[in-house]
This record gives structure tokens, sequence and C-alpha cells, in this order.
């Protein structure tokens, strides 16, 4: 994802934070999928910024077999803060979402296999 559309996202959302040693969060990488998802990434991210709570943390955001792959836990082992069950929900629909659009531009798309590797980019 470009830069822009990163800090976008750094500086609305705070559960992304790219500020912890790695052991905690990958999210110094950035978010590693193509602008194209950035609108659903948004999308889940407001959703999520309604039922969560400051000790969310997503520590991994990115592109695998096609795929998006959000990854998240809670800080200082509190649990029972977060109505896991609607967190999952939500990410399976951005996740199912991600998987019909073009990561590159958007448009919809489907996971194709190219030069040997999945991915969901449209012919154009």
């Amino acid at each position: 994802m470009n830069k822009e559309n990163e800090v976008k996202l750094f500086d609305r959302f705070k559960f992304y934070r790219p500020e912890l040693p790695e052991t905690v969060s990958l999210m110094c990488y950035g978010f590693c999928c193509g602008d194209g998802w950035f609108d659903i990434i948004w999308d889940l991210s407001q959703k999520l910024e309604q039922i969560v709570d400051d000790d969310f943390n997503v520590f991994q955001v990115k592109e695998k077999f096609g795929e998006l792959r959000f990854y998240f836990d809670v800080l200082d082992g509190k649990e029972d803060k977060i109505d896991r069950e609607k967190v999952y929900k939500l990410i399976g629909e951005a996740e199912d979402k991600a998987a019909s659009t073009c990561e590159r531009c958007g448009k919809p798309s489907e996971i194709k296999t190219r030069n040997g590797w999945l991915s969901t980019i449209c012919c154009k």
C-alpha cells in the first residue's frame, strides 16, 4: 500500500500501532497489500472502532494466497474486553469482499494463479 494511504489509516485508527516493537506488532512494515483494498480496510476499521477499546491491537494486515489477512490481539491480556465473535465476523466479511476485489485497482476480480502465485488482480 502506498505511504499516503498507510498514513491515513495510522492517523485515523489508533489500533494500528507501527511504533510498537516487532514482538508486539508488525505494523512497522505497513499494510502489506495493494491500494485496491484500501476502502475495504478503511470500512472494516470504522466498524471495528465502534466495538473495540484501546487495548485492541492489529498486529498485521497483508495479502496471502490472494486473500486479505487481518491479524489482531488484545494488549495486556484483557481478552474479556472485546466481543471476539463480532470482530471475527467483521474481519471475515472484509476478507470475503477482498477475495473478489482487485488488490491493485479495487475493481471486481477473483483469485487466480499468476506466474505460480495466487493473487486477486484483474487483467486491467
